[in-house]
């Protein structure tokens, strides 16, 4: 038995594992696509699978929609994102996730000794900013900020 060129709401659901609110949310937000058929059902090319695949993907490791949604445009409309694809889609993101994880990590260093003496010594804190010293430099925790 040949494989639907289309598939149903309830099947991206299924073979996606994404719920069909969810789906409803990312064509609301462009990131996927889909056709009414003449009953006003909703029909999904079968591309939308690795898309789908793609946003959760990007989703997880912390990408915005905004950001997903303007990788995706680079992609032909109808054509199930190749290998290639992705390459190009996640080599653009790495610059970007490297510089959170240096974020993350600095955070992570910087409340290790606050975590383990509870803020018992504010004086001695890494993260202190004594007389608002810093805010010279700008609005916000300036201790916390990766260079970019």
């Amino acid at each position: 038995m040949a494989a639907a060129t289309e598939l149903t709401v309830g099947q991206v659901a299924t073979r996606s594992g994404v719920a069909i609110s969810a789906l409803h949310f990312y064509e609301a937000r462009g990131l996927i696509r889909s056709h009414r058929t003449s009953g006003n059902q909703r029909r999904y090319g079968r591309d939308v699978l690795r898309r789908v695949a793609i946003i959760r993907i990007a989703q997880e490791v912390g990408i915005s929609l905004a950001e997903i949604g303007a990788a995706l445009e680079s992609l032909p409309e109808g054509r199930t994102p190749t290998r290639e694809d992705w390459n190009l889609l996640s080599t653009a993101w790495r610059d970007q996730l490297d510089q959170k994880i240096a974020q993350l990590k600095k955070l992570r260093d910087g409340l290790t000794d606050c975590i383990g003496c509870g803020c018992m010594s504010i004086d001695k804190c890494p993260l202190r900013n004594k007389e608002d010293r810093l805010s010279a430099q700008g609005p916000g925790a300036r201790r916390l900020l990766v260079a970019r």
